[in-house]
């Protein structure tokens, strides 16, 4: 066991892989020399190569239309999108081939690639580098879409998404690239995508999320525990594909749902998960299932994004709310 944080652990999980499997290759825009923008590939050209691990132009649709063709032929590439905001111009790419080649083809040929890109706010960063957009990759066909909350989930996710054989969106919450630290095995292990984590168990209340927002959930699970509310928080972990089981199976047990996130509210990740609990555990609800997500507006600039992210008074709120409905 070694502390990491979550650079450390990514950075880890991508050399493990390098050194295993010949056939991977790994490139974004500045993802070779610099080792990426928040240095998580550093050091992993030199000790690899430039063939290996390099870097792009700048030029999001061809990152990921070259990667495409890549997979096709037997590699396994893992690219990087500088920021999630900077992805849209590779969007044809990857809803109109890289998603559904392997229907096309009928799977014929699988598309085993990874699209790594940190995403989120709270790092006083303009629109386009704080965004939290998930919902529009877990609505497309094809996809996975994975978030890791902690640096241990990190390296255990990635490593799984590397080794599927279907293309994975992973994307990383870029607020705590160095703020968590915790032990990981310095062997390779792997952690199923797909499968909620359940971080605490209560019984007066369920509450949903993932990323950034999983430590401002745990802020707000203590203060709810001096008030003896019982939080039970699952970590979703996956997007898509998602785990309805462990979602429908806890609000069966607490009769109450709180979805916390970052993204805009309307149409979202919250949406479905609140759907799922009422086609699963709708006769158990002893409350309305609710969300607490950002705004249905683009995330403001520093000054203001405070204002825009949740807290863990503004989610502590919600659950007293909620157990007192």
């Amino acid at each position: 066991m070694k502390v990491m944080n979550m650079v450390n652990s990514i950075n880890q999980a991508l050399g493990m892989k390098l050194d295993e499997d010949e056939n991977i290759v790994i490139y974004g825009e500045d993802s070779g020399l610099e080792g990426g923008v928040f240095r998580v590939t550093e050091g992993l050209q030199e000790k690899f190569g430039e063939k290996r691990v390099f870097d792009s132009p700048l030029a999001e649709s061809a990152i990921a239309g070259t990667a495409l063709g890549m997979a096709v032929a037997g590699l396994r590439p893992v690219i990087e999108m500088q920021f999630s905001g900077f992805a849209y111009p590779a969007f044809n790419q990857i809803i109109s081939h890289i998603s559904r080649f392997r229907n096309r083809t009928r799977g014929k040929y699988p598309v085993p690639m990874v699209i790594r890109m940190p995403y989120g706010g709270s790092i006083n960063a303009l629109e386009h580098h704080s965004e939290s957009m998930e919902a529009i990759w877990g609505h497309i066909p094809g996809l996975q879409v994975v978030i890791p909350s902690t640096p241990h989930d990190a390296k255990g996710l990635l490593i799984s998404a590397i080794e599927s054989n279907d293309p994975v969106i992973f994307m990383e919450p870029k607020r705590i690239y160095r703020a968590i630290k915790q032990e990981v095995s310095e062997e390779k292990f792997i952690i199923p995508l797909g499968k909620a984590n359940i971080l605490s168990r209560g019984e007066d209340l369920t509450i949903v999320s993932y990323g950034a927002m999983i430590r401002e959930v745990q802020k707000a699970v203590v203060m709810a525990k001096q008030k003896n509310i019982g939080v039970e928080l699952i970590d979703l972990r996956s997007i898509y594909p998602i785990d309805r089981e462990t979602i429908a199976e806890s609000v069966k047990k607490t009769g109450r749902l709180l979805v916390v996130n970052e993204e805009p509210s309307s149409f979202g990740v919250g949406a479905e998960i609140i759907s799922i609990v009422n086609e699963e555990a709708f006769l158990h609800l002893e409350a309305p299932p609710t969300r607490l997500s950002g705004f249905d507006t683009v995330i403001p600039l520093p000054m203001g994004e405070h204002f825009y992210q949740n807290d863990p008074l503004r989610i502590f709120y919600e659950i007293e709310k909620l157990v007192n409905y």
